[in-house]
């Protein structure tokens, strides 16, 4: 397996190891691309496994990927990316990137009281 899918499929078993039963692999979607991790809603997960960091323009990929759902009639998600650290097997130990919007966003989701 590519080291790209073997990263994602990485993410998706840990995500359902730690409460995630849902989560799964996207099929890649072309220019209406979700994102490469769903199950999760109203949360898109880009995944990268890159020697060179380029963390502006995956943000932006995950944000586009995001505003997508919005495209076909559902409530927009937010876009978080997922990146593989150096040396580090276990996704817990890998970091996650975003935007502050989206970090807010998450916060104030997080943060309701029902």
């Amino acid at each position: 397996m590519k080291k790209g899918p073997l990263a994602e499929a990485q993410v998706v078993q840990c995500l359902q190891e730690h409460g995630w039963p849902y989560a799964e692999r996207r099929v890649m979607g072309g220019r209406h691309d979700r994102g490469d991790v769903s199950g999760i809603a109203g949360v898109v997960i880009e995944v990268k496994d890159h020697a060179k960091m380029q963390l502006a323009e995956w943000i932006g990929e995950a944000e586009r990927e995001a505003m997508n759902g919005h495209a076909v009639g559902e409530l927009m998600d937010l876009g978080i990316v997922v990146h593989k650290r150096r040396g580090k097997g276990n996704p817990l130990d890998w970091y996650a990137s975003m935007s502050v919007r989206t970090l807010l966003a998450l916060l104030t989701a997080y943060t309701k009281e029902d």
